[in-house]
């Protein structure tokens, strides 16, 4: 950080100034980060899509700009409650809004000064609280001032191997303000998606489940092209809405009739009974990516799979069936899943990176295969893949 403060002092002209407007400690995506074992340092974390955030405290911020020669010419802090009544959820949001100068540039007048932080406050209400006051930002004003557009939704396009799609989905500056993980693509989705797009066998001629696939839906899509039938579900009617979007505009028209959108919330016989209907004899692969980051959803979810899973018939190896997860290990640990996983009769056969106990699996290091087959360089050494069978 101080080298890009450097540059700008290179390029500010002697009465320029600098505006500097970011996230503030204590932000409400800040928070949810804890636990989620994705910080690098203080304040300073990776999201699941692999860019940064940092979260600025008003000190560091200081001595940044100090120690690099500006002086600080106004601070305000601006915090917003964004309320969502049908769920009822407060969230907090915290931004830290300055001006620098250099620090030789000759002090302004007073009346000047007062002017600019009339300017720099408007349209921030100022409200008592027990620390002085808070500071509300109307909705227009990070529109006005920095250009993002008021939209909550963006189209991002994606290309995996032969597959190029063009998916909705949350808009990136709603992201942290939405309690839904499931309007976003995360990165454990791509790898799998690339898992099956270099490996058509694990889906070829398979009845397919996927579960918790958000509105993005990249696994499902690519299993369309060689699997009997694909149910792409969650449990989120927003994302189920978005997800029938991208269906609709990417799959191609002789797919259509083998992907079908359903509600799954895990737990709930009347959804599982509504999938049964679509696959009677059970499924014979099912997904899930970054499905494990809740540990009272870690029950559910195998019971879920447990009674969608098809069993085969007598005789029949089970080699070709099994639930395939891939995530970030966050705050649900890998003894935790394991144990769920044996509760409903599911065994781990085969897990990414090795461990001591899948090293030596009778499966001849099948997952490591299909990712030296697709070739996907890892973002994130925290990405796991875990293939259960039934026991």
């Amino acid at each position: 950080m101080p080298t890009v403060v450097q540059n700008i002092r290179k390029v500010l002209k002697p009465n320029g100034r600098i505006l500097f407007r970011d996230y503030a400690i204590g932000d409400l995506a800040q928070e949810r980060f804890t636990g989620k074992e994705q910080k690098i340092s203080e304040n300073f974390y990776v999201r699941g899509d692999g860019t940064r955030a940092f979260y600025f405290a008003d000190e560091f911020l200081r001595n940044l700009f100090e120690e690099n020669g500006f002086s600080m010419v106004e601070h305000v802090l601006c915090c917003k409650q964004v309320e969502n009544r049908s769920r009822e959820l407060v969230m907090n949001r915290r931004w830290v809004q300055a001006v620098f100068q250099l620090a030789d540039t000759k002090c302004i007048s007073g009346a000047k000064s007062k002017d600019e932080s009339v300017h720099l406050q408007e349209g921030c209400e100022r409200k008592d609280d027990v620390n002085g006051f808070e500071i509300d930002i109307s909705d227009g004003v990070a529109v006005e001032m920095f250009g993002i557009s008021s939209s909550t939704e963006e189209t991002i396009e994606i290309s995996i191997r032969d597959y190029f799609f063009k998916i909705k989905v949350l808009s990136k500056e709603n992201q942290h303000t939405c309690p839904s993980t499931g309007l976003m693509l995360w990165e454990s989705a791509r790898l799998m998606a690339s898992v099956l797009a270099a490996n058509q066998e694990i889906t070829s001629g398979k009845r397919v489940l996927e579960l918790g696939c958000g509105c993005a839906g990249v696994c499902s899509m690519i299993a369309v092209g060689s699997a009997d039938l694909v149910v792409a579900t969650d449990g989120d009617t927003k994302a189920l809405d978005l997800l029938a979007e991208n269906v609709a505009s990417n799959v191609k028209p002789q797919f259509l009739d083998s992907l079908h959108v359903k509600r799954l919330e895990w737990g709930n016989e009347e959804d599982t009974e509504a999938i049964k209907k679509l696959s009677d004899i059970g499924f014979d692969i099912i997904i899930g990516t970054d499905v494990t980051y809740v540990k009272e959803a870690i029950i559910p979810l195998f019971a879920t799979a447990r009674a969608l899973i098809s069993t085969g018939v007598s005789g029949e190896s089970n080699k070709d069936r099994g639930l395939i997860l891939c995530h970030v290990l966050r705050r649900v640990d890998e003894a935790c899943i394991l144990s769920a996983a044996a509760r409903y009769g599911f065994k781990l056969v085969e897990r990414w990176p090795e461990s001591d106990e899948t090293s030596n699996s009778s499966y001849g290091g099948i997952v490591k295969n299909w990712l030296s087959n697709c070739q996907y360089e890892v973002p994130s050494t925290a990405l796991n893949i875990m293939y259960f069978h039934i026991a």
